[in-house]
């Protein structure tokens, strides 16, 4: 029965993508792009749950964008639009009585209007200002009833005029990262290395001269699962990890340990910015999946050693 629906609800949607009418779609785009002031979204049942997740898109993308209940609207908060803003109703089937008793109030206010719906001859249709047709489509409830695809079809409208919005306005990261202060979304796009990265005494380090044996409480003690090879400069030369010791001790026995680090380190390893995100670490630790690694050196512009950030802090940070 699963694959079925997902067949079916695959059928009804591709149905509304050979029949896009993107005339009236960047008609509306433009009209919006264009709003001197505040956009207002509103629909009633499914529809208007729809609408108040578009205007919530938009908004933290960039967007002034508000969702508005029509019988909120009724009973006083339609105070709050001017003749600058724009009204966009959402209704499949565009009889809402809802959202028609509003129209002829926005209209006195000196308000555009507009709406989606899936019929060119409803009420709403004729009593906007400008109007977006979507292609009639079946709901993939039994009855065909029960509104399904046809929210889909809206919320992917909406996905999409709140991106394009974003690209018109330019929208860049740091004004994203500003409107997501919070949660996971904030975390990755906020979170620097500077703020996870060891720093000073904690920063396992040794010369290039260093005798493996007199490293190896450094390696343990500093539990980074390496030590990063530094010149007198504090410049990075390379990095000697575990599973480095391991392979040592492997080939050469007993005698790694008097093996100096300068012939055994891996040289010109990865590195990252205090500055850049730290998402951007986790990604790059990910990057060869083949051989990940899980400490990343931190180097200022000079090329210097100031830190070294490694993959259990970047787990437990929550990015």
């Amino acid at each position: 029965m699963l694959k079925e629906l997902f067949a079916k609800e695959q059928q009804y949607l591709n149905t509304f993508f050979e029949a896009i009418d993107y005339s009236s779609l960047q008609h509306l785009l433009d009209l919006l792009a264009n709003c001197e002031g505040l956009i207002f979204f509103s629909g009633v049942g499914k529809s208007g749950l729809v609408a108040e997740k578009i205007s919530q898109t938009m908004a933290s993308t960039g967007t002034r964008a508000f969702f508005l209940a029509p019988g909120n609207a009724l009973h006083g908060d339609i105070g709050i639009i001017s003749d600058k803003d724009i009204f966009v109703m959402l209704s499949k089937s565009g009889e809402s009585d809802e959202l028609l008793n509003i129209i002829p109030f926005l209209r006195n206010k000196g308000v555009k209007t507009a709406c989606l719906v899936c019929s060119h001859n409803s009420r709403m249709t004729k009593a906007c200002d400008y109007n977006v047709v979507l292609p009639p489509v079946k709901e993939l409830c039994p009855f065909d009833l029960a509104p399904t695809t046809s929210t889909v079809i809206q919320m992917i409208i909406g996905d999409v005029l709140a991106v394009s919005l974003m690209r018109m306005k330019n929208f860049s990261l740091d004004e994203f990262a500003k409107n997501h202060p919070a949660g996971r979304i904030g975390r990755r796009i906020t979170l620097k290395v500077s703020d996870l990265m060891l720093k000073g005494s904690d920063i396992p380090l040794c010369g290039p001269s260093d005798l493996i044996v007199d490293v190896l409480v450094e390696l343990s003690n500093k539990r980074c699962g390496c030590v990063l090879v530094i010149d007198e400069q504090h410049e990075l030369l390379g990095i000697f990890t575990d599973g480095d010791l391991r392979r040592a001790l492997q080939n050469l026995g007993a005698l790694a340990l008097n093996t100096r680090m300068g012939q055994l380190m891996v040289r010109m390893p990865r590195f990252i910015r205090p500055n850049d995100l730290a998402s951007q670490a986790m990604q790059m630790m990910e990057s060869d999946q083949k051989h990940p690694i899980t400490v990343l050196p931190v180097l200022d512009e000079d090329n210097k050693v100031v830190g070294i950030i490694k993959m259990h802090d970047l787990v437990q940070s929550g990015i």
